[in-house]
Formats: C-alpha cells, sequence, structure tokens
C-alpha cells in the first residue's frame, strides 16, 4: 500500500474579511468567493486577450472588494471614461484624486440614524467607506480630468493627452 503526501497550500496573501453587519447565512458565500480568489491565484496573471489589448490597465472583477462602486471603463478616440454607480451617496460624500499615475475615487455610504422600536428589523443595505484606485495609462492627461455626478451615477473624462490621439487621414487611391 503506497502513501500519498499532501502538502499544505499557501494561505493566499489577502486577509480574510468579516463584515461585522453581515448575516450568518452570508457567511458561506464570502467563504466561496476566497476560494474562487485563490483559483485565479493560480493563473499566471495574464488578463484575458481583450483587456491586455486595451489602453486602460485592467483591474479584475475579483481583486475588488464586496464595497467597491461597480464601474464601466470606455476608451474612446480622444478620452478614457469611467462610470460608476453611486447610489444613495450625495455630492458631498464622494471624493476623487489624481497624481500623474493613478486615479481615486472615495466615498462614504452613511447610515440614516432611524431609531425604531419594531420588534424586528432586516438591515440589507451597506454603509461605510469604499475606495476605488486605477492605474492610468500614460496616454491620460490627469490635468484635464473633468467629473459630473448625477442620479447616483459619476462619470469621470480622462482626456487623453494630444500626442496619444490617432490622427486618421484618408488616403487616395490612384487608378492605374
Amino acid at each position: 500500500m503506497s502513501s500519498t503526501q499532501v502538502e499544505p497550500r499557501p494561505k493566499s496573501a489577502e486577509p480574510e474579511r468579516r463584515h461585522a453587519g453581515m448575516p450568518d447565512f452570508w457567511r458561506p458565500f464570502e467563504s466561496l468567493r476566497r476560494e474562487v480568489n485563490r483559483l485565479f491565484e493560480d493563473f499566471d496573471g495574464i488578463p484575458p486577450r481583450r483587456a491586455r489589448q486595451a489602453g486602460f490597465p485592467f483591474e479584475p472583477f475579483w481583486s475588488r472588494g464586496p464595497d467597491s462602486p461597480a464601474v464601466d471603463v470606455i476608451e474612446q478616440d480622444k478620452a478614457f471614461v469611467i462610470t460608476a454607480e453611486l447610489p444613495g451617496l450625495a455630492l458631498k460624500d464622494v471624493e476623487i484624486k489624481a497624481t500623474d499615475d493613478t486615479l481615486s475615487i472615495s466615498g462614504e455610504k452613511r447610515s440614516a440614524q432611524e431609531t425604531t422600536t419594531a420588534d424586528y428589523q432586516l438591515n440589507e443595505r451597506r454603509y461605510g467607506r469604499f475606495e476605488r484606485r486605477f492605474s492610468l495609462p500614460g496616454s491620460a492627461d490627469p490635468a484635464r480630468i473633468e467629473a459630473q455626478f448625477a442620479n447616483g451615477v459619476l462619470t469621470i473624462t480622462l482626456p487623453k493627452r494630444p500626442e496619444a490621439i490617432r490622427a486618421e487621414r484618408k488616403i487616395e487611391i490612384k487608378a492605374g
């Protein structure tokens, strides 16, 4: 009879997250999320081909926390546009900072301090701070970033540097 030696798997560098308000029935899902993260750590770290071709650095969906807002990043001819869903936040609760190579979106959703004398209360909404950071591509011009906030949606426009905008011209075709 042969024996097989099993070596312990190194733990993920990601600290275990505990959310104070997380009901017990959600804890298995948090455990599942950690396991899926460990599976992705086994990949070679190369994002899908489509994302590698994009001009904006790729941030995989599994690298952000559960409290981080969902975003769309779109590259247009003259700019990158980031759209973030921030439902329930007011303009005063959102902050955007930029350096030459990083953009950060942060904010805080505050709890409405309601006092209730109910015998039962279920709270599913999340409150607290969040932050998303993006590495800016070299073609972005951080000095000209603009942002708009309307109806819980934050839209950030990162214009490209003039030298990064591809000039397109029509080529005449000669008969002959």
